[in-house]
């Protein structure tokens, strides 16, 4: 009686308030479906009187289908469009850099400059308008009418080019090669194609016409280290693009296309030959007529002599980055940096590489390489990213991540070292299965060897072996140790003992370089010294980085040098050897033969070198101990131009290292006695020197006298014929007699430092 739920009557009203809700419910439930009923009745009464037939009904059904397609397409297009706006990145657009940095080698002499400043860009209306018409009637005559993409242009360029049978006429529009330019590499593949295409799409929905020609003029390489018209008219006729005549924007027009091949410095005849193909479109073009191109065929440009003409063009790419990172946060802004760089290097590794890869690998479809060439240190001397700059910017020795193949087999013996191996312990060629899969050698082979010292297996590059070390000395300690060699990227799976992954020849030679000076790190450097525009150091390498760590123990090093050596001696790596110092190194090649590497040693360089193809096409069985390790053995032939090579850790010297030595010792014992006899003879010299010119003078005073312009030996120079006294002459018979004065001509500092009282005697002097 006291619970208030009944007191109230709360419980009925509940109920009923329940009952409400579920009817109301139900009704609109009820009325819902009522409703779709009717809806779709209605539908389906409008859509029955459609009722198509014949040529009507095959319509419909095609537009159906082209519906469905178009979706597709769009989907298809947003899956290949997502990995080109995914390598965009806007900062490139928008200025070139807030650095300008000049390069000068490290005796000080400019190598070449990277960078400008976004103020120095030259505005389009103040370009001259024959520079913009010889660019478009030659890159892109129909650039103000397609939208990014010229079909006719690359329809007509098809169809030229199955006519000639070869690649006479590019298809790409001047939005396209400015797509490539900003954001891409120049890889000839149809990915990048695509990427491209899409790019130029976003280009020409972003900017206008007139801003996309302004980042054209300003980003395209026109050869000789020259970035944009501006830096090229400045580099080969000094001066601004503002002033440069209709023959000089016909040759600058003309390098777009192949700039090393047209650059004037490089082939005047060609390049002028491509001027005048630049004049003809003019006039086919309609921008010009025949009369007002006649007068620039008549005169060719003539270009001022390049001061540059050996600019290392790939060094200074990847040393203007390492600027950057350094210069950043200092609030300076125009620099001057001092590289490592030897010129001579530099200019042995691209003769070394380019030669190599065309005498060798035209038949063996090898087309491209790179090579770097650094001491022990990690100071990097020379640094080649490809076969043609000119051609193709992509720097593939920094940016080009390539399987290492077999070569990566040191990082994965050297784990096994750091555990307790040497080049002596025991291992088994045998079958060795991760998961469902097993490695095979070389020759096809699962194993079946037996046992093998591990220095040979290293040697013979065994797969099995690598593969069994690699599992089981713990994979994870495997990663670490390629991170603390300065390899980022690896990953752990069942088949990276044998190169599966991607790495950079600069980032791999880097890692060798550990073992070549005993296990320190090697952190790949060209910045010696950064100087702002006031030639104050902010930055010297020696004094604002630290000592380098001790990240290998020497022993270890040691050991992995001697197996590398035996690569060399005994193993696939033969042709690399030299024969003035011991080679150290190591062959790789990856599946299918889409990557060759050799990377070796001396006691003074570094060197690592990648043959592969940027479409990574397979090429004809190149191995790493073929084309790579002869281009290692055509560099390293050149480099050492002294023969008091360094002695490599864990390995003796070379008998002609020890000539040399023995040579410098025996010349370093003799220098005392040397520079005793060389001052003795020195004497010699000077004595006789002096009884000449004394003999000299004494005819020269006698021939004097006789023309009387001297007074005899013993006469009185201030008494006068008759006897008195000459005018200034001293008045007391003890005051010393004045000398007369040497002739005109004559004067003492003439005579030389040797004895010159003794020659003056006989003139002026008893």
């Amino acid at each position: 009686m006291n619970d208030w739920f009944f007191k109230r009557n709360t419980r009925g009203r509940i109920w009923h308030r329940l009952g409400l809700i579920d009817s109301w419910l139900d009704s609109s439930l009820s009325s819902l479906g009522q409703a779709c009923v009717d809806r779709w009745n209605a539908a389906s009464s409008f859509f029955a009187r459609f009722r198509l037939s014949g040529w009507r009904r095959l319509l419909n059904e095609a537009a159906s289908e082209a519906l469905t397609l178009a979706v597709g397409g769009l989907a298809l297009m947003y899956a290949l469009a997502t990995p080109a706006f995914l390598e965009m990145d806007e900062s490139k657009i928008l200025g070139t850099g807030k650095y300008s940095v000049k390069f000068v080698d490290a005796g000080g002499r400019e190598i070449g400059q990277r960078g400008i400043l976004h103020n120095d860009a030259v505005p389009l209306d103040e370009i001259p308008d024959h520079m913009v018409k010889a660019t478009l009637a030659t890159e892109d005559r129909r650039f103000f009418e397609h939208f990014g993409v010229d079909v006719l242009g690359t329809v007509r360029a098809l169809a030229t080019n199955i006519n000639a049978g070869e690649t006479v006429q590019g298809g790409s529009t001047l939005t396209q090669q400015l797509a490539k330019n900003l954001f891409l590499s120049s890889e000839r593949s149809l990915t990048r194609k695509i990427k491209e295409l899409f790019l130029s799409f976003w280009l020409e929905s972003r900017f206008t016409k007139s801003q996309i020609l302004k980042l054209y003029f300003d980003r395209a390489y026109m050869g000789g280290g020259a970035f944009g018209v501006e830096a090229a008219a400045q580099f080969y006729f000094g001066k601004s693009v503002r002033d440069v005549t209709l023959a000089e924007a016909a040759m600058m027009a003309g390098l777009f296309k192949a700039p090393t091949k047209f650059a004037p410095h490089i082939d005047l005849a060609a390049s002028r030959a491509r001027a005048n193909e630049v004049l003809t479109n003019l006039v086919e073009a309609g921008f010009m007529t025949a009369g007002q191109v006649h007068s620039a065929r008549l005169n060719p440009a003539k270009p001022i002599e390049s001061r540059l003409p050996n600019s290392p063009d790939w060094y200074l790419d990847w040393a203007f980055e390492e600027v950057q990172r350094i210069a950043e946060g200092r609030g300076h802004f125009v620099l001057t940096a001092r590289v490592a760089v030897d010129l001579r290097l530099q200019l042995a590794a691209e003769q070394a590489l380019i030669s190599t890869v065309r005498q060798e690998g035209r038949g063996k479809n090898a087309r491209s390489g790179a090579l770097v060439a650094m001491e022990p240190d990690g100071a990097v001397r020379a640094l080649v990213g490809g076969m043609d700059y000119g051609e193709s910017q992509f720097n593939r020795a920094t940016n080009a991540r390539r399987q290492p193949g077999s070569s990566f087999k040191l990082y994965v013996y050297a784990n096994a070292v750091e555990q307790g191996l040497t080049p002596n312990s025991i291992l088994r060629d045998q079958a060795v299965s991760c998961g469902n899969w097993s490695p095979k050698n070389y020759d096809g082979s699962t194993g079946g060897r037996g046992a093998v010292p591990m220095g040979s297996a290293f040697a013979r590059s065994l797969n099995t072996t690598a593969v069994e070390l690699s599992l089981k000395y713990d994979r994870e300690k495997l990663i670490k140790l390629t991170r603390r060699l300065g390899v980022e990227g690896v990953r752990k799976t069942c088949s990276m003992a044998l190169g599966d992954g991607g790495v950079t020849v600069l980032e791999h030679t880097g890692a060798y370089a550990v073992f070549a000076n005993g296990g320190r790190a090697a952190r790949p450097y060209a910045v010696l010294e950064l100087m702002n525009s006031k030639g104050e150091v902010i930055y010297s390498r020696e004094q604002d980085e630290p000592p380098p760590r001790q990240i290998v123990e020497p022993r270890h090093a040691e050991y992995m040098n001697q197996m590398m050596q035996m690569v060399v001696t005994e193993g696939t790596g033969k042709r690399a050897a030299l024969d003035f110092t011991h080679v150290a190194g190591k062959t790789g090649t990856s599946s299918s033969y889409r990557d060759a590497w050799f990377v070796g040693m001396t006691g003074d360089y570094v060197t690592g070198v990648w043959i592969g193809n940027d479409d990574f096409r397979p090429m004809d069985r190149v191995t790493g101990g073929g084309i790579p390790a002869s281009a290692f053995h055509s560099f390293m032939a050149v480099a050492h131009s002294n023969m008091n090579i360094k002695q490599i850790p864990g390995l003796p010297l070379h008998p002609v290292q020890v000539a040399e030595r023995q040579r410098l010792e025996e010349l370093q014992k003799a220098q005392p006695q040397l520079a005793i006899e060389m001052a003795a003879n020195a004497r010699g010299r000077d004595r006789l020197m002096s009884t000449k010119l004394k003999d000299a003078l004494r005819k020269t005073a006698v021939a004097l006298r006789s023309a009387g312009g001297l007074p005899e030996p013993g006469t009185d120079q201030n008494r006068a014929p008759d006897g008195g006294v000459r005018p200034g002459g001293a008045t007391g018979s003890g005051a010393p007699a004045t000398p007369a004065a040497p002739p005109a001509g004559q004067r003492k500092a003439d005579l030389g430092p040797i004895e010159e009282d003794a020659a003056l005697a006989p003139v002026g002097r008893r």
